[in-house]
């Protein structure tokens, strides 16, 4: 039986308007530490961020997606931030904060393969 190693991740979601707490998934973070993963993926569907808010700024929201991958990948690409150990990068992406882009509460749980299991949370979770 394959071994099986802890994971931790959170969905990405637009929150349009903060006051209103209302949100969509656009993308899940997964870090698992002994597979030294630490990745997202996401995915903006305009016409229903619209449905939303008129006054989205679509570009902006897929800069600042965008940085997360950046954070992720680490290196130079990923600034400050991305410099930082990926148990620090995955903390700071996941930390609470009240801007258009959150993340969910952090889940862990056991998995074999997390870059499988991402596309599958994704896939579940957002699509």
């Amino acid at each position: 039986m394959p071994e099986k190693h802890l994971f931790e991740f959170a969905v990405i979601r637009v929150v349009p308007r903060v006051e209103r707490e209302e949100f969509m998934n656009v993308g899940v973070i997964m870090y698992c530490p002994a597979q030294n993963f630490l990745q997202t993926i996401f995915e903006l569907k305009e016409e229903r961020l619209r449905a939303f808010s008129k006054d989205l700024d679509i570009p902006e929201l897929q800069e600042r997606l965008r940085a997360f991958e950046r954070i992720c990948a680490g290196r130079r690409e990923g600034g400050t931030i991305g410099q930082m150990p990926i148990a620090s990068r995955f903390r700071w992406l996941t930390a609470a904060r009240s801007t258009v882009v959150q993340t969910s509460p952090v889940h862990p749980g056991l998995c074999v393969d997390a870059g499988e299991l991402l596309d599958r949370l994704h896939a579940q979770l957002v699509q």
